[in-house]
């Protein structure tokens, strides 16, 4: 039987470099620990636009919603480095140059939308191309296609835990992680209804069941099961284009399931959660008391005064 858990929140975040990004219902909160201490938080209103208009509607809230919280951690992302590049004396590009002489005070769209399609060139190349060619070669040696499709998955798994493993080498990058272990472990000190201080939140795991890790993941199991059905037929660059075709759909079943994840607790979400949660234990680290106090400004400013106050009576 599924029971509600006692509290939740919709809250979702980002850790970024020397920061953290609170996504709430309405606002979103960017707060960053500067390079002398100094905590800076910046709060912006989360606009209506074409993506934010199929909010209610099931699986598609979850494809546009997946390309909005590309867009909005890109800027962030972007906002951080901006604390950590002041003073430095690196010459910007011509593509720099160029793309804000010809767009102005567009420039930092135009960034965004760069990036974002760099990123996805590379996702798609390393997570749906190269795994084609893969299972072409593969094709002799598994004539079921749920087997082909499995090896295809577990060769896609393989490249994304080298990729986390690698980059966790990285000093900078184990910082970010840290903060990714902050702000799991300020959310969850908010729905159990404890005051939010660092003290309360460092007793808290910071493993958590709506985590982009675990929805990556889900993405993986459900492509391997969903593609599986699709067949092994023609040449790889046609059989990526078609699971590209379908990876919208996968996505939008993968948020659905996190979203449920994240609101119950019974048997069903143990098993679905467990995988994405022992990942996450790659994914984060654990803070520090700064680094969650500044978690905790950044949930502060995107949930209601009257919440907060409500945990802080308790």
């Amino acid at each position: 039987m599924s029971k509600k858990k006692p509290k939740y929140t919709a809250v979702g975040g980002q850790a970024l470099i020397e920061g953290i990004m609170m996504r709430g219902k309405d606002k979103i909160a960017i707060t960053v620990r500067k390079s002398d201490g100094e905590m800076v938080t910046k709060v912006d209103s989360i606009k209506k636009n074409f993506l934010t208009s199929f909010a209610k509607i099931p699986v598609l809230r979850g494809i546009f919603g997946f390309i909005a919280s590309m867009i909005i951690g890109i800027k962030a992302l972007n906002y951080s480095a901006e604390f950590f590049d002041e003073g430095s004396e690196v010459e910007k590009g011509k593509i720099d140059l160029w793309v804000e002489k010809k767009f102005g005070d567009n420039s930092d769209k135009v960034f965004v939308a760069i990036s974002m399609v760099f990123a996805l060139i590379i996702t798609v190349l390393f997570f749906i191309v190269l795994p084609a060619f893969v299972s072409s070669l593969l094709n002799n040696l598994f004539t079921n296609n749920l087997a082909l499709s499995l090896s295809e998955g577990v060769f896609k798994f393989g490249l994304f835990l080298g990729y986390i493993v690698l980059i966790s080498k990285m000093k900078e990058i184990r910082r970010v992680f840290e903060y990714h272990g902050a702000e799991h472990k300020t959310i969850r000190c908010f729905e159990a209804g404890e005051e939010l201080t660092p003290e309360n939140a460092e007793k808290f795991t910071r493993l958590h069941p709506r985590c982009g890790t675990s929805f990556l993941l889900i993405v993986v199991v459900l492509s391997i099961v969903m593609f599986a059905f699709l067949g092994n037929f023609g040449a790889p660059l046609h059989r990526a284009a078609l699971k590209l075709l379908f990876m919208p759909l996968v996505a939008g079943i993968a948020y659905e399931i996190i979203q449920y994840a994240g609101k119950h607790d019974n048997k069903f979400v143990d098993i679905v959660s467990w995988p994405g949660m022992m990942f996450q234990k790659l994914t984060t680290a654990e803070p520090d008391r700064g680094q969650l106090e500044v978690a905790i400004a950044a949930l502060k400013a995107v949930v209601d005064e009257e919440e907060v106050l409500e945990n802080e009576a308790h």
